[in-house]
């Protein structure tokens, strides 16, 4: 990473004083960074953005005049910017959240215990870390027009091919699983395991809002759950995903052991026990997403001889998780999001 020699100029826009002052502290307090706007509501966060083009936003998602996915579409429009929502921990707050990351968010951060909150402080670490990722971010690919393909069809009824796909995705994954789940047939004859970096709460909300857009049914993953063709699982935050054989099934289990790469789920987690199972019959796709989970994982399918798939730069929001694997030799197929299904569609 070049050394930046400018500070990063970062604007934040919330309705609560008290929040306002704890979070200028907080980024005020970093070396590499400083406060340049504050936005009381979402109008003025439109207004001072427009004015002061900061590199980043903090944007609260409840706002009085105009709340933060309004004021989130006209940034968008007017001055793309990389923004970090703002959110409480509550299943409404859940699914505004994903809305505002498929308008053009790149991450957001949740409040910990109601929404002004002493305990604010304790994520500052998570904010500053936040901030400095979003500046690998290029605002450019935000606004990119983010089209569905149409469903991939497929002539064959639903019989299963014994094969299983794994998709890992974090930064942007809400975007780009967008492009792919969407379009796969009813008839896709393989269980799909989604691992989505996300905390609790908020892959539920994923999975219903794939569910309600998608021919393939989709849900959370739970304890003991018996993988069927036809089906998306999605791993719940905080949780790893594994699987293991049952009699004639294989079942999905939940389990808490430490971090791997700093995240649970894991999407390396997750390949390692598929891969044992599903061996050449496994196909893995890593979409957009900070940092190197699935390289691993990747590593184990290739082994095994499945196929990897990478999502190519152009529909990335960030290109890490998919560099890293093509970097290291392991991507059979390196695809734009909407190419995906196509190609998945081919290979089970």
């Amino acid at each position: 990473m070049e050394k930046r020699e400018e500070k990063i100029k970062v604007m934040i826009a919330d309705d609560s004083a008290f929040m306002r002052m704890i979070l200028k502290d907080i980024v005020d307090s970093q070396p590499d960074m400083k406060v340049i706007a504050i936005a009381k509501d979402g109008l003025e966060a439109v207004e001072l953005a427009v004015k002061h083009k900061p590199d980043v936003i903090t944007l609260d998602v409840e706002m009085p005049r105009l709340n933060g996915i309004e004021a989130l579409k006209l940034i968008m429009k007017k001055v793309p910017t990389r923004v970090i929502m703002v959110s409480s921990l509550t299943e409404e707050g859940a699914d505004i959240t994903l809305t505002a990351l498929e308008i053009g968010a790149v991450d957001f951060l949740t409040k910990p215990a109601g929404s002004i909150s002493m305990t604010f402080r304790q994520v500052a670490n998570q904010l500053v870390e936040k901030i400095r990722n979003a500046m690998k971010v290029d605002p450019k690919t935000l606004t990119l027009r983010r089209y569905r393909p149409a469903v991939v069809t497929a002539k064959k009824p639903l019989v299963s091919t014994g094969k299983i796909v794994v998709i890992g995705s974090s930064t942007g994954g809400p975007r780009s699983l967008d492009m792919v789940i969407p379009s796969l047939p009813e008839t896709f004859p393989a269980p799909v395991v989604i691992v989505q970096h996300m905390p609790p709460g908020f892959t539920k909300s994923l999975a219903m809002r794939l569910d309600k857009v998608s021919r393939l049914r989709v849900k959370e993953a739970e304890e003991g759950d018996i993988l069927k063709p036809g089906w998306v699982y999605i791993a719940p935050g905080d949780f790893h995903l594994g699987a293991k054989l049952s009699g004639k099934n294989v079942t999905l289990f939940l389990d808490k052991s430490p971090k791997i790469n700093n995240v649970r789920p894991a999407v390396d987690f997750t390949l390692d026990k598929i891969a044992e199972i599903y061996k050449d019959k496994t196909i893995a796709v890593i979409l957009t997403g900070m940092g190197k989970d699935g390289t691993k994982g990747a590593f184990k399918v290739k082994f095994y001889k499945g196929v990897v798939i990478a999502e190519s730069k152009e529909t990335c929001v960030v290109f890490g998780m998919p560099k890293s694997v093509i970097e290291e030799g392991y991507a059979d197929y390196v695809l734009p999001a909407y190419e995906i299904p196509k190609k998945l569609v081919e290979l089970v």
